[in-house]
């Protein structure tokens, strides 16, 4: 089942929707706290403190406090900012602060989130953990680290993004009996795409497969146009042809399938898709071939370099906007910075807004790369990754995604489909890895690469 995801405003509505429910949503909203509570808790003989803010999360803890003291838990109810006197609590529940949180915590109330940050026990959030914004992920000023959060109605994008998911813990959603709710925004997953998954028929050949042009591999970085190239391989385009700036590699003897080209040569093949970027460089002919690709009627993924000369081109982005086809650009935080002409401190700062805004201006499909990356779709549906983790952060991992979403596109999915299914394989494979025991520490972009692809063939149905 797809996980919807809400914006602040989108969550206040269904609350003014939902009217006078019966029982009311605050009521309904504690018993399922008051419910992961205790098994949170389970012994009776130690001590549960319950901090209740001053807004609706509070009023959430009063009926959390209520029903577990019903269940003959001893319970501690904080209403005030003052931390308690040290105890060798059994469960924390913050109920400080919700989704309304407008400004950092400080003060008092800074000092209370660090008593419970201090402690060794399960800490349960309601809603989403005090201090953590709700739309963004951004920390203000102070976050409690939860280890379980129970939200409500919905998820939040501030639970997946950024700093999210280093202070949610685990992530329980309660509905609250409420009908589902029209959206336009969910957590990246193969089921949203479930129809288009399909094993290949026995009567198939390479050409069915599609045809992959990679432009990149400037002198020094070859290495990054061969990984994009392995990748598409591997995830099953039919042909892929690596045109390379740099001529002098006359084959790649880890992939000799890959048919190496000079990028003029590359780019006039009869080609179904192309990727342009990964280790193309700044120079005056890198910027020709970003150019030549983007006024081709070839569906597109731009990664790297080719973003930077996006970005300090008006031109190229005018026609990247002009395109008709779908076009996939894969952006990380300094990178969209650019194409935005703001700072990265700011887009970071909001995420989704940055991918949002990227998204319509070059007329694209956006993953903005990073701890749950933003994917904005040119139907401004959009969705937030949640696979991947720390270990990913190394060198080649941009490019094995800049191939894999590109073999996605010459095998004929759409460009929102490649961008989810090809983004959320990218971050799973690197799961399979860390479970397997590679990793996270020390994996490599080319370990990534046959995990992407034993994972797409598990996922084919």
């Amino acid at each position: 089942m797809p996980s919807p995801i809400y914006l602040t405003d989108e969550i206040r509505r269904i609350e003014q929707a939902a009217g006078t429910v019966s029982p009311p949503l605050m009521e309904r909203a504690g018993a399922a706290a008051a419910e992961l509570a205790a098994r949170l808790a389970s012994d009776k003989q130690k001590d549960v403190l319950i901090v209740a803010g001053p807004g609706n999360n509070g009023g959430d803890a009063k009926v959390v406090a209520s029903l577990m003291r019903d269940q003959y838990f001893r319970v501690t109810l904080l209403d005030e900012a003052q931390p308690p006197a040290d105890k060798a609590w059994g469960l924390v529940v913050d109920g400080l602060f919700g989704i309304g949180l407008a400004r950092d915590i400080d003060g008092d109330y800074a000092r209370l989130v660090d008593y419970i940050n201090r402690q060794h026990c399960p800490v349960l959030a309601l809603d989403i953990p005090s201090g953590l914004h709700s739309d963004t992920g951004r920390v203000m000023g102070r976050a409690v680290r939860a280890s379980h959060t129970i939200t409500f109605i919905g998820l939040k994008p501030g639970l997946l993004t950024l700093d999210g998911p280093d202070h949610c813990g685990e992530v329980t959603l309660a509905d609250l009996g409420l009908p589902p709710q029209d959206a336009t925004a969910w957590v990246a997953s193969p089921e949203l795409f479930r129809d288009v998954l399909k094993r290949r028929p026995r009567n198939f050949h390479k050409g069915m497969a599609g045809s992959l042009g990679i432009l990149g591999g400037a002198s020094g970085m070859s290495g990054a146009a061969l990984l994009a190239g392995r990748a598409a391989l591997k995830l099953g385009a039919g042909r892929v042809y690596v045109g390379m700036l740099d001529g002098a590699l006359p084959v790649d003897p880890a992939a000799p399938e890959l048919m190496l080209r000079h990028a003029d040569d590359a780019l006039g093949q009869d080609l179904n898709a192309l990727v342009v970027g990964p280790g193309l460089g700044q120079s005056e002919r890198a910027e020709t071939l970003v150019g030549a690709a983007l006024a081709s009627e070839l569906p597109c993924v731009l990664d790297a370099d080719a973003l930077n000369l996006i970005s300090e081109n008006p031109d190229l982005r005018h026609a990247c906007a002009r395109r008709g086809a779908d076009t996939i650009v894969t952006p990380h935080p300094a990178e969209a910075a650019r194409l935005l002409a703001e700072s990265t401190a700011t887009v970071q700062a909001d995420r989704v807004k940055a991918a949002r805004a990227l998204s319509e201006n070059l007329r694209a499909h956006v993953v903005l790369k990073g701890n749950g990356s933003i994917l904005a779709a040119r139907d401004r549906h959009w969705f937030v990754n949640t696979s991947g983790n720390p270990g990913m952060a190394s060198a080649g991992m941009g490019d094995v995604l800049a191939g894999l979403l590109g073999a996605l596109l010459a095998q004929g999915y759409s460009g929102e489909a490649a961008l989810v299914l090809g983004t959320h394989l990218h971050g799973a494979a690197g799961d399979e890895l860390v479970r397997a025991g590679i990793g996270p520490v020390g994996m490599t972009a080319t370990e990534l690469v046959d995990a992407a692809r034993r994972l797409w063939n598990h996922w084919l149905i």
